[in-house]
């Protein structure tokens, strides 16, 4: 198949982004390889950047990636004489079925465990598995943690090399292995769907293919461990989220959430997950996943209980207590003591490198009258580098102000 211009590179992006995981995550159960999968997946798109233009896209550039990769890392295990041994059995592991996949039964959410080693710091572990197994770039990663790009790749190199030092196993994870490694799971998966929903480098301001790839993972995480209720906080999280997604970018421009049209939002996710917070609620078995679950679902309701939103924010505090966290329980609280007491909670926060702190002055300055002050704010936000999205929306308000 012959690819039109530019079609070769918008193919590679694609099955980048649909592929990577399964990839990787295949290379690491057949050769028990981190960084000799990861560095074969990437030499197999090198291979496609240069051959697709000329070739023609594959029909199945999926399979294509994928029998490149393993020919790529049979490669690398032949030009290194000390793993001699270990070449002669990849080869013969290619005429045999794979290892047993032991309790999780999908390439990619297996990888999301493996890497969520508890011998690695939290944060670390949620980066590499959002490098390994959605494929994101480092400066996807630093954007989801609010961090430098070149300080996320020192800490995953870093973690990478704490794994082939330490020999830490990358096995399958046993049912006991679980819970000690959910948390990074958790937090893996939910940067993934967010940089999904609220896509860094797209114009159009989301990847709902990352976002949905994201979801279908939790899903299957809930069905692996039916017992734990933040997976299921985790899934309802989502789908209120994902539910709004039509509303929230119409004619190329963002929409606030108190301003969408409700007649965009997707009925189906959205009784799904109401009906997940309702069951959570009803476990009296709190968790910072089911309590954020709690405040979206408030926020569809037609009248949004505003004295309850704050009562879940300070929920929130106390088990995931955050400036994040802070800032929008004031936000919150604008809408029952008013905002002056609210723009006080927020000038009390340390957040002036971020810029949504910023937004949310301007919001509550404008509510008090204070336009100079009010757009000064937006100014400030709009040095912050927000999304070309974002940052047309605050070009508007300021335009407005």
């Amino acid at each position: 198949m012959t690819a039109g211009p530019g079609g070769h590179e918008a193919a590679l992006v694609r099955v980048v982004r649909e592929e990577h995981g399964r990839i990787v995550g295949a290379l690491v159960r057949r050769y028990g390889d981190v960084d000799l999968a990861e560095d074969a997946v990437a030499e197999a798109l090198e291979v496609a950047w240069q051959k697709w233009p000329v070739d023609g896209v594959p029909p199945n550039p999926g399979a294509w990636l994928t029998t490149t990769a393993h020919r790529r890392a049979l490669d690398r295990l032949r030009r290194e004489s000390t793993r001699a041994s270990r070449e002669k059995e990849a080869t013969s592991m290619l005429d045999v079925p794979a290892e047993p996949l032991g309790v999780v039964d999908d390439d990619r959410l297996r990888l999301f465990f493996m890497c969520c080693h508890p011998s690695l710091a939290l944060e670390t572990r949620v980066a590499l598995t959002l490098r390994l197994v959605a494929g994101l770039s480092v400066a996807e990663i630093a954007a989801g943690f609010l961090t430098e790009e070149r300080a996320m790749a020192q800490r995953i190199t870093r973690a990478k090399r704490k794994i082939r030092d330490a020999r830490i196993p990358f096995r399958v994870p046993q049912r006991d292995d679980l819970p000690s490694r959910l948390s990074g799971v958790l937090a893996a998966l939910y940067l993934a769907f967010n940089e999904g929903y609220l896509s860094v480098g797209d114009e159009s301001g989301s990847r709902p293919d990352l976002a949905d790839e994201a979801i279908r993972l939790t899903r299957q995480l809930v069905d692996l461990l039916p017992a734990e209720p933040e997976a299921q906080g985790l899934l309802a999280l989502m789908l209120l989220t994902r539910a709004r997604d039509d509303a929230r970018v119409v004619d190329g421009r963002l929409v606030p959430l108190d301003e969408q049209d409700r007649d965009r939002w997707s009925p189906e996710l959205l009784a799904e997950g109401r009906g997940l917070v309702r069951a959570l609620l009803a476990l009296g078995q709190p968790g910072p996943y089911q309590v954020q679950a709690a405040i979206s679902a408030a926020h569809t309701d037609d009248e949004v209980p505003w004295g309850e939103v704050v009562a879940l924010y300070d929920l929130l505090l106390a088990l995931a207590p955050s400036p994040v966290v802070r800032l929008n329980r004031a936000l919150a609280v604008a809408h029952v003591e008013g905002p002056e007491t609210a723009l006080r909670l927020v000038d009390d926060l340390d957040l002036a490198s971020y810029h949504p702190w910023h937004v949310a002055r301007a919001h509550l300055l404008a509510l008090l009258g204070r336009d100079r002050e009010s757009q000064e704010a937006l100014d400030a936000a709009l040095a912050l580098d927000p999304t070309p999205l974002e940052r047309a929306h605050l070009e508007r308000l300021r335009d407005r102000a």
